[in-house]
């Protein structure tokens, strides 16, 4: 399960531990991005909701379908070359405009390459649904755009992104504007999908922009293919780690719309939306102890193991903290912020809201995953939960809908987060240290016994 969120802390973890900025330059970088997921969730979860509520079920589940399907493809678009680049940067600052100009094209090329096998595949799963085809298309031609993202590698090889924060959050904070806009002409379906699509294109401008006010130039870039054999020979087993995230994460509204309705992924889609909304918080607290848990390491084993004690209990707390209460008012949370319309998003809420228990857990287990060189085991739970989630979809979806869907989501987060643990020895002692944390009572009894 953390391989799953492996490539949210590149920018702090995996390419900074050989040359390390100052705390300053690390602390401030880390709020820049801090301050853009949660200007996103919050600016996001309010023009979403507004969406959802006029579009219906049944047209937001069909663009929540089109939107899935085309991120299926997200994957091989970006190549898994994000932290190779970084890392190469860092390594070897004189060869950046080689690394910056090679990883541009391969992106550029897998970008339309994703789009063309996006295309071919909802033509042959839909061949009839034209709007279908078109908003697909749409989400789809965006993967091409990511190609401009290999400006925000250089800003965080620099520890610089607010950079991209500003420029994407311009874009971001605009096409919400179109967005709302859109809902109050009462614009068809497809606009809104055009309007995503603005997004990233007017991210991508903007990227160019802060790149070339910082004194960089594009002239300077080079596509060398000896440097893209060696970027793809380093990248290809997060190419795999990536569409095995994707798949994860994105096959439940695919399924569900081909084996149910539109209409039954719309309702899930508006549950799942409150439901991994909470999903930032163990990533932000990792990227803050991650460097505390390293350097405790060096110094005592037992130190390190009770550290990560800490971190597990924190986690499970907040987690329990959350789903709790999300479970008992989940009908009221889903009417309020979604009409009676979307009643039936109600239970699959209190149901999926569990996987966050799950999450925060495989959040937690990053740094020990990164620290003791053991990221490949996280590639191999992720994908056993892939596996998981599939079949107990085909199995629960027929007969119990968005319901299934969310059942077959925690049992498969439960089982790549936390039991798969239990398959190999090394990974044993941190789900020893996992099932600790999920009996909080212990903390409650400490006290008495000191007194």
């Amino acid at each position: 399960m953390s391989q799953m969120w492996m490539k949210v802390l590149p920018r702090f973890i995996r390419t900074r531990l050989e040359a390390r900025p100052s705390l300053r330059q690390i602390a401030s970088n880390t709020g820049w991005l801090l301050a853009d997921r949660i200007l996103r969730l919050g600016v996001g979860l309010v023009v979403g909701v507004w969406v959802a509520r006029y579009l219906g079920p049944e047209q937001f589940g069909l663009y929540s379908y089109a939107l899935a399907f085309a991120g299926l493809f997200g994957a091989f678009a970006a190549l898994g070359l994000d932290s190779i680049v970084v890392r190469d940067i860092v390594s070897n600052p004189a060869n950046k405009d080689e690394v910056l100009g090679t990883a541009f094209a391969l992106k550029l090329i897998g970008g339309g390459g994703s789009l063309l096998m996006a295309l071919g595949a909802i033509f042959m799963m839909r061949p009839g649904d034209r709007l279908a085809h078109s908003i697909v298309g749409i989400a789809a031609a965006g993967l091409i755009f990511q190609a401009f993202d290999t400006i925000d590698l250089w800003f965080q090889s620099q520890v610089q992104s607010k950079n991209t924060v500003y420029a994407k959050n311009a874009a971001f904070l605009l096409t919400a504007l179109v967005r709302a806009a859109l809902v109050w002409v009462r614009a068809p379906l497809i606009a809104f999908a055009y309007a995503g699509l603005a997004e990233v294109g007017l991210g991508a401008v903007g990227l160019v922009i802060v790149y070339l006010v910082n004194g960089q130039r594009f002239a300077l870039w080079q596509v060398s293919l000896s440097c893209a054999k060696r970027l793809l020979k380093a990248s290809w087993p997060l190419i795999i780690s990536s569409m095995a995230i994707v798949t994860y994460m994105k096959i439940d509204q695919i399924m569900l719309s081909e084996m149910v309705s539109d209409q039954a992924v719309g309702v899930y889609a508006a549950a799942i939306r409150i439901s991994e909304l909470w999903y930032f918080i163990p990533m932000a607290l990792v990227l803050s102890v991650f460097p505390s848990i390293i350097e405790v390491k060096k110094i005592s084993q037992a130190a390190y193991y009770h550290r990560l004690q800490k971190l597990f209990d924190v986690m499970a707390g907040l987690a329990l903290v959350i789903a709790v209460p999300m479970t008992l008012l989940s009908d009221v949370v889903i009417r309020l912020f979604y009409s009676t319309q979307y009643a039936g998003a109600g239970p699959i809420l209190a149901i999926h809201i569990w996987a966050a228990l799950f999450v925060f857990l495989g959040v937690a287990q990053s740094p020990w995953d990164i620290s003791e060189g053991l990221t490949q085991l996280a590639l191999l739970r992720t994908l056993l939960g892939a596996v998981i989630n599939v079949a107990m979809n085909f199995v629960l979806l027929p007969l119990y809908a968005g319901l299934g869907a969310a059942i077959s989501t925690v049992v498969a987060y439960a089982v790549s987060a936390c039991l798969a643990n239990a398959l190999d020895a090394r990974t044993r002692p941190i789900l020893i240290l996992q099932i600790k944390s999920l009996f909080l009572i212990r903390h409650l009894r400490r006290p008495a016994r000191a007194s």
